[in-house]
């Protein structure tokens, strides 16, 4: 199976709740061809996220060809009660049982990305993900996904997986702080390895730098908002960003932020702003 072309931003679909179905709708009307659900009650209505689709489809504003879709498998202690999978099955069945599910859910035969939501430990890459990413593998192996990914991860459970001779991941996505560098370490990890880093939280996670008067200027300058820089100095920096947003204007506005001009300094200096 080719692998999907991967779009310059994800629209991701957390704490949507019930407006999912017309957030998903909007945000493919705005322009989104990417969009990141996850098989996990808790945060995910992933089911309205599939009705959504089903909505642009019948409408004609895209076609399934025209899109990425990426979702997760979540462990048991990540979810609540409504589990997509036999709580009491092996892991290997859970993982099977949750691909299951989205594809329902989604109402395709198919996702494009499929990922670890994260690791069981929070400090190791245990013998759970082991089995966890194996399974993943075999999912993929059998055409119900065409790239794997591996999310809320450090670089040592990065470099556990990798030593362990496991096949890398082909996304990497990790909320990211600028007062880490932005995830520097691990986003190196995947620069060396050619694996696609996604981010989130860029905006909720970094308040103070949206309030930086060099981030200020810079949108003054062009005529854009701190929002919009932020994002454009994602994409400079090869990170695939995704935004939750549910405002129309702040969506058009995400997607434009595409256009504006970052000198090499001016990412440099945006990339040390917080350290």
């Amino acid at each position: 199976m080719p692998a999907p072309s991967v779009p310059e931003f994800l629209y991701g679909t957390a704490w949507k709740e019930e407006r999912t179905q017309g957030l998903v709708e909007l945000a493919l009307r705005t322009g989104f061809r990417g969009i990141d659900t996850a098989n996990q009650r808790r945060h995910y209505f992933e089911a309205a996220v599939g009705q959504g689709l089903a909505a642009a489809y019948r409408e004609g504003v895209v076609t399934r060809d025209d899109l990425f879709l990426q979702t997760k498998y979540t462990y048991p202690p990540g979810q609540d009660h409504r589990l997509p999978y036999d709580a009491q099955a092996d892991l290997s069945t859970q993982v099977a049982q949750s691909m299951a599910s989205s594809l329902e859910h989604l109402g395709t035969d198919h996702v494009d990305s499929y990922v670890l939501h994260g690791p069981a430990s929070l400090h190791d890459w245990t013998e759970y993900d082991a089995e966890v990413w194996s399974a993943m593998v075999r999912e993929r192996d059998a055409g119900r996904t065409r790239l794997l990914g591996v999310s809320n991860v450090s670089l040592e459970q990065l470099e556990q997986m990798v030593g362990s001779g496991a096949e890398a991941p082909a996304f990497v996505q990790n909320r990211c702080f600028a007062r880490d560098g932005w995830d520097r370490e691990v986003r190196a990890f995947c620069a060396e390895r050619h694996i696609v880093y996604q981010g989130f939280s860029l905006l909720t996670a970094n308040r103070p730098v949206l309030a930086d008067p060099l981030v200020a200027d810079i949108a003054a300058r062009e005529g854009a908002s701190p929002a919009q820089v932020v994002f454009r100095f994602a994409l400079a920096v090869s990170m695939l960003p995704i935004t939750g947003t549910s405002s129309a204007a702040h969506m058009t506005q995400d997607l434009a932020s595409r256009a504006l001009s970052l000198s090499p300094d001016e990412v440099r200096a945006i990339e040390a702003l917080a350290e």
